[in-house]
């Protein structure tokens, strides 16, 4: 058994195809296939079905595929080791953003991951982009060694780590001529006030969204989701033309022309984005050096934004 063989199989598994998985590793197809029906022969079973349109995994080739990673990682993890000890981070980071995050932490981690890739010009870093349900799941698994994601929760799932970079209020955000704003006294409306009302969301699978699910559900009713989008601020433009309530965190709509805000009284869902990482951490030094970067850059914008809140 070869590790190149381990690596195709991997490759082919991911991409449920050989000619993407040749592509993807810059080789020949014929080859990848004959070094994984090499490696199959070896192990006395097939591990991929071949027989419909994309390759799929056999039930051996799927309880193989996690041994595959472990030592495709565990070989990078003594490469990037060595390095380590001669000053030179290398390897690749993966690193995901939830989609519709907010604008300005998207901004800092952005300039964040370029001065890193400056500091360290043979790291690589892939970015992926997904809702944070997926993300979660990636991150469990070893898909990803840490990702920006929206949360329900102040506490992160069990093998994982969180750090709260965002934590802000959610608002209902209305046109002028909405007739939410007759149930509103001092600013202030009851979340049982949009029951039956178009709501204006971010997508399921999202931190916001599962909170305003949640916190409708305690409130005795399920929410009437008439528009989704990706981004809060295209939430608050749908808003801003009379198209239903938007829940969005509040500066998303102090950015928006046209809106009248309402907090919630009583139970005051809040909007959170957390950097997250597996408990244990990130295998290799480079991914260890970029999450230590990225800790100590949003953790030091989150107690601005906190200290600034208490101080308005």
């Amino acid at each position: 058994m070869e590790l190149r063989q381990l690596q195709y199989f991997v490759a082919v598994a991911e991409e449920a195809n050989f000619t993407r998985a040749a592509a993807r590793l810059h080789l020949a197809q014929p080859g990848i296939s004959a070094q994984v029906r090499q490696l199959e022969r070896e192990l006395g079973q097939p591990l991929l079905d071949r027989s419909g349109r994309s390759v799929t995994l056999t039930e051996v080739g799927a309880a193989v595929l996690p041994y595959a990673r472990a030592a495709l990682a565990a070989v990078e993890g003594v490469r990037e080791t060595v390095a380590e000890f001669t000053g030179l981070l290398r390897g690749q980071v993966t690193l995901g953003l939830v989609s519709g995050a907010d604008p300005v932490r998207e901004e800092e981690a952005v300039s964040l991951l370029a001065d890193f890739h400056d500091a360290h010009p043979q790291v690589d870093i892939a970015l992926t982009e997904d809702s944070s349900e997926r993300m979660l799941a990636a991150l469990q698994c070893g898909e990803l060694d840490m990702a920006l994601l929206g949360t329900a929760e102040e506490e992160p799932p069990a093998g994982l780590s969180f750090q709260i970079v965002v934590d802000e209020p959610l608002v209902a955000a209305v046109a002028p001529g909405s007739p939410l704003l007759a149930a509103a006294a001092g600013g202030q409306v009851p979340l049982t006030a949009l029951r039956d009302l178009p709501l204006i969301s971010l997508p399921r699978g999202t931190g916001i969204r599962g909170v305003l699910e949640r916190v409708c559900a305690d409130a005795g009713f399920r929410p009437r989701i008439a528009f989704e989008a990706a981004a809060p601020k295209l939430l608050a433009g749908l808003a801003a033309r009379g198209l239903g309530v938007a829940v969005i965190p509040a500066a998303s709509a102090a950015t928006t022309g046209g809106l009248r805000t309402l907090e919630f009284s009583g139970a005051r869902p809040r909007g959170r984005i957390a950097l997250a990482w597996r408990a244990d951490g990130p295998a290799g030094p480079a991914a260890r050096a970029l999450l230590g970067r990225l800790r100590r850059a949003l953790g030091t914008a989150a107690r601005d934004e906190v200290r600034t809140a208490a101080e308005t």
